[in-house]
């Protein structure tokens, strides 16, 4: 039985991983660095305190990245971070965007969530970008402390009220001075980044980075 295209289920030649060479050069990269503003800075502005944000793809309600989210989340097809994590950890690094980072804490799941999937989408992400900045990948130093969705009706300042508590940290002094960057899958309102980073501020003298697989335009 052929491998299909993540993107578009066509038949994968040899060379070809995960994606077929026609949907990888279609996938939108936002091109944004770690060096100049970008919109997803903007996002986080008065919001929390972060030193940097970024995004590798532009996430759409149709296409190929929204498809590539989809398996990797919910059809056990946890190489596709694997698979971003190489392309995207490759152009931090052959760019030296964050080259002094200290640790990568990927956005934790909630236990009963962990269980039920197998796996944290994000961890794999994590974990290869960490490798390719020469960073540390911490995985157990935020916890998700309730089993929510994240609220898309209600208002940024509701939302962040409700899940302000959502997350916490399980050491404090390991990150205190460090460089960290907090990295997702999809970064919507931001809510989530905000929470987390808000549980990671509670340690003196942290420096937060901020990057996700996709941020919706």
């Amino acid at each position: 039985m052929p491998i299909l295209c993540f993107g578009c289920n066509a038949p994968l030649y040899r060379g070809e991983e995960h994606v077929c060479t026609v949907c990888r050069n279609q996938l939108p990269l936002t091109e944004y660095t770690f060096n100049a503003e970008n919109p997803v800075d903007r996002i986080f502005y008065g919001r929390i305190n972060i030193i940097k944000a970024s995004s590798f793809l532009f996430f759409t309600e149709k296409g190929i990245v929204k498809s590539l989210i989809h398996y990797l989340k919910y059809k056990n097809q946890e190489q596709i971070g694997l698979f971003l994590g190489n392309w995207y950890g490759h152009i931090l690094k052959e760019n030296n965007f964050l080259n002094n980072i200290d640790y990568v804490v990927p956005v934790p799941l909630h236990r009963k969530k962990l269980r039920k999937r197998g796996y944290n989408q994000v961890a794999l992400f994590a974990k290869t970008i960490a490798d390719h900045i020469g960073a540390q990948y911490l995985e157990d130093i935020l916890i998700k402390t309730a089993n929510t969705r994240t609220q898309t009706k209600k208002s940024r300042i509701l939302r962040w009220q409700n899940k302000q508590a959502l997350y916490v940290l399980t050491d404090q002094e390991i990150l205190r001075n460090k460089k960290v960057l907090l990295l997702d899958d999809v970064i919507t309102t931001g809510a989530t980044i905000e929470a987390c980073a808000t549980a990671l501020s509670n340690t003196k003298g942290v420096n937060i980075f901020v990057a996700s697989m996709a941020v919706v335009p």
